[in-house]
């Protein structure tokens, strides 16, 4: 019995080939990230662990200098800072080149920068102030502003590394999540002037105002998106 015209194949014209391969094409160039981002995970995780496996050797070997709380404090503290610039660089960068999978690596990133926020406070509680919980409640409720500002900077990447999960995201609601989570840009601002007062009583202002103007030209971007949206929307 001959199959029925329904059945047949279709037949194979040179614009089928052409349309078949392209599809075939475009689903292997749809599933090369699938294969590679796991593994450039593995190598920002290991590169973003570098910083505190340098403080380990360091400690061990003796080489964290004659103040090592200090040392150690300002190392966590500029890390910090790092991962906070690289985390806010990931939107502007995407939109610029159109590499879409670069937010994979986002929520990776901003969990490192709350981790060695957390090291840093850390250092302070334990190393500098041995748990003397009197004198670190007074810096934090205004003896030292600049302790105050990166207080409530880590209490808020504290906040946002909890609700990053999928599943605390899906609880929220998408834009609960993503209004939430824009408490990254007070973060960044409250980063910077917790730097800037600290290294001002020291007269040290050439760094902040580096990582001053990275965050402000990486605000800014986003200022200048959200300002040219609705006149897109008009034309």
């Amino acid at each position: 019995m001959l199959p029925s015209p329904s059945r047949l194949p279709p037949a194979s014209t040179p614009g089928n080939a052409a349309s078949m391969s392209n599809a075939r094409d475009g689903s292997r160039s749809a599933n090369r990230p699938n294969r590679w981002v796991p593994w450039a995970k593995v190598v920002v995780f290991l590169l973003a662990l570098a910083p505190l496996l340098r403080l380990v050797v360091y400690g061990l070997t003796d080489q964290l200098g004659a103040n090592p709380v200090e040392f150690i404090t300002r190392s966590t503290g500029t890390w910090t800072l790092v991962m906070l610039c690289i985390t806010l660089a990931v939107t502007p960068v995407r939109r610029v080149t159109g590499m879409s999978w670069l937010l994979r690596f986002r929520r990776m990133l901003g969990l490192f920068a709350c981790f060695y926020a957390a090291l840093h406070f850390a250092t302070y509680f334990w190393l500098d102030q041995w748990f003397d919980w009197a004198s670190i409640l007074r810096d934090v409720t205004g003896k030292r502003p600049f302790i105050t500002v990166g207080f409530v900077a880590f209490v808020l990447m504290a906040l946002l590394a909890i609700t990053s999960p999928h599943a605390v995201m899906r609880r929220l609601g998408g834009r609960r999540w993503q209004r939430l989570h824009r408490a990254i840009y007070a973060i960044a601002v409250l980063s910077i002037l917790h730097y800037w007062w600290m290294k001002a009583g020291k007269n040290d202002l050439a760094e902040p105002l580096i990582y001053a103007i990275v965050v402000t030209g990486l605000l800014g971007a986003r200022v200048i998106w959200a300002l040219r949206r609705p006149l897109r929307r008009q034309s």
